[in-house]
């Protein structure tokens, strides 16, 4: 037997020990991660179930409380994006439109300060 074949599959061994272990025994599970930690193609599709659920309600205000779980940048960039995404995964006519109406109003839309935050 030569004397690399041991260490050869010694490695081999481990290797495949490791990825039973990793995906098996013990996988990564992922709890309470927040939607901006989404690839592009699935943030998209969360920013067009806000669409939906903003053309069922026509309320800017929740839509963007809505889009603020993606960080700081403002909710029309957010809705924007998405609709780039949208466009360029070749999303159905009638979600474009919906994101296009969602992008619109949050390009409108102007929060109400709350009473006592005025300058």
């Amino acid at each position: 037997m030569p004397r690399w074949l041991p260490p050869l599959i010694a490695i081999i061994l481990g290797i495949a020990l490791g990825l039973i272990y990793g995906w098996v025994i013990n996988p990564v599970q992922f709890v309470d991660t927040t939607p901006d930690s989404l690839r592009a193609d699935y943030r998209s599709d969360y920013v067009l179930m806000i669409a939906e659920a903003y053309h069922a309600n026509q309320d800017a205000g929740i839509a963007a409380r809505r889009l603020a779980v993606f960080g700081s940048d403002a909710p029309a960039t957010i809705a924007a994006q998405a609709l780039q995404t949208g466009q360029a995964s070749g999303y159905a006519a009638s979600d474009i439109s919906l994101l296009q109406e969602l992008t619109r109003a949050m390009q409108a839309y102007q929060p109400i300060p709350a009473p006592g935050n005025s300058p």
